[in-house]
């Protein structure tokens, strides 16, 4: 795509939310890191569901470190490999205590060294939490990028390499966000809504659906 067209296409993306974020219900770092692994082949709508059990039990590295596995699991059960991400979370709790005073790191090393955080995961809390313009490539922005043309890719990795080079800097930090939302509510993966999408024009999908 045109550098042209891509800083078209965010700046239409922009003008419909100007401040992005996350759909994820959280207060603190600690609280979004969590929401970020518990999401995981799971709805933010369920892991909102669940987080709001949760959190006014245990928010805190410690509080839940004190639940132990056992006393996670009935919080987060709703929750696709909920067993897995128990463990993981009760892991990474003892090391943020142990590593980190608690605190949740702000470089991709340290998140990355915690269990249940890969890059995704990493991308997600620097982007929301500290601000660095990271792009956390989903599922989501997987599909816009490739079908729309914006960043081609064999794999996630390649997406968000690709995208890392295109995208503009004044939307670094928003798109992420842009791009997972429109992927969410209008370019689905079963039935695209191409007669409402601000950026068709742009758009190198060669089967858009047609207008009802």
């Amino acid at each position: 795509m045109p550098a042209a067209d891509v800083r078209e296409l965010f700046a239409r993306l922009a003008e419909l939310d100007p401040e992005p974020s996350t759909e994820l219900e959280y207060t603190t770092p600690f609280e979004l890191l969590v929401a970020v692994i518990l999401s995981a082949q799971a709805t933010d709508v369920g892991v909102n569901r669940a987080t709001r059990r949760l959190y006014p039990v245990a928010n805190t590295p410690a509080a839940i470190l004190a639940l132990g596995e056992d006393g996670l699991k009935p919080y987060i059960s709703t929750i696709g490999l909920f067993n897995a991400k128990a463990r993981n979370i009760i892991e990474a709790c003892r090391l943020l205590l142990e590593r980190h005073d608690g605190e949740v790191p702000r470089t991709r090393e340290a998140l990355e060294a915690l269990p249940g955080v890969g890059r995704k995961t990493a991308n997600v809390v620097l982007n929301t939490v500290f601000g660095e313009p990271a792009i956390a490539v989903d599922t989501h922005i997987f599909r816009v990028s490739n079908r729309t043309g914006l960043a081609p890719g064999k794999d996630v990795r390649a997406v968000e390499d690709a995208l890392v080079k295109v995208v503009p800097s004044e939307f670094a930090m928003g798109a992420h966000h842009w791009l997972i939302l429109h992927g969410r509510y209008v370019c689905k993966a079963r039935k695209p809504d191409c007669p409402h999408c601000v950026i068709r024009d742009l758009c190198r999908f060669r089967d858009k659906t047609p207008p009802q």
